[in-house]
């Protein structure tokens, strides 16, 4: 196997800041999934640490974030590379099944605290979870839920969390406006929290009891996803 990837450490490109113990964040694929994480985290401040194998992508993030030419499929160049000391670790190296089951592998066997895998497909997501995935991603799936619900509805935008709790930004149904929330029992009637509110020209504001919605408030809620399409579909 080794043979077939290569020797796994080519070199530093732009040399990495060393990252503090227990800090610091290993981004393995420099494609769009991991290249916008990694240039995201270093404009955040993060120490982050990218590992490409692609010469061609090296050279085109090389200066931009920190970076190391290197095969993570190979569990030395882990090592050389000083992998263990990273809590979190991302593996953005969807497309090639048998390299990202192999990195994410690696970076179980290791011991990183944290490690999010992308996939491709179901099958593929239950592989990574099966062999140490703490968190897998599908970005193309999760991105085609979340686009379905905003152009099903009234939604302006969703995110789902974890287990159908989720939370959305959406304008107040008419039955609410120019009431409190207290008058208007929401969460009794719904089963759906108002959790803050946006009125024109004001600062975003946690709701309470006493928050009077409006017409033109913008309101984040939060609950089941399907309690919240039905709270949205109401005119």
């Amino acid at each position: 196997m080794a043979d077939r990837f290569g020797d796994s450490l080519k070199g530093t490109q732009n040399a990495p800041r060393t990252p503090k113990k227990d800090s610091g964040v290993l981004v393995i694929g420099l494609g769009r999934f991991g290249s916008s994480i990694a240039a995201t985290l270093d404009r955040l401040g993060q120490d982050v640490l990218a590992v490409e194998r692609n010469p061609e992508l090296v050279a085109q993030w090389a200066g931009r974030i920190a970076l190391v030419e290197a095969d993570a499929a190979n569990p030395e160049a882990l090592e050389q590379l000083g992998a263990r000391e990273f809590p979190v670790a991302v593996v953005g190296v969807g497309s090639y099944l048998e390299a990202s089951v192999l990195i994410t592998g690696n970076l179980v066997d290791i011991g990183i605290p944290q490690i999010w895998s992308k996939a491709i497909s179901n099958e593929h997501a239950r592989i990574l979870q099966r062999i140490g995935a703490h968190h897998v991603v599908l970005p193309e799936a999760d991105a085609g839920a979340r686009v379905a619900h905003l152009v099903s509805g009234k939604l302006l935008d969703y995110i789902e969390v974890e287990d159908g709790f989720t939370i959305v930004k959406m304008r107040p149904p008419k039955e609410t406006q120019g009431f409190t929330l207290a008058q208007s029992k929401v969460r009794e009637r719904y089963g759906v929290t108002v959790i803050g509110v946006k009125s024109p020209g004001i600062d975003f504001v946690y709701a309470t009891p006493e928050t009077r919605l409006s017409t033109n408030d913008l309101i984040i809620v939060s609950g089941h996803a399907d309690l919240l399409e039905r709270f949205a579909a109401r005119p």
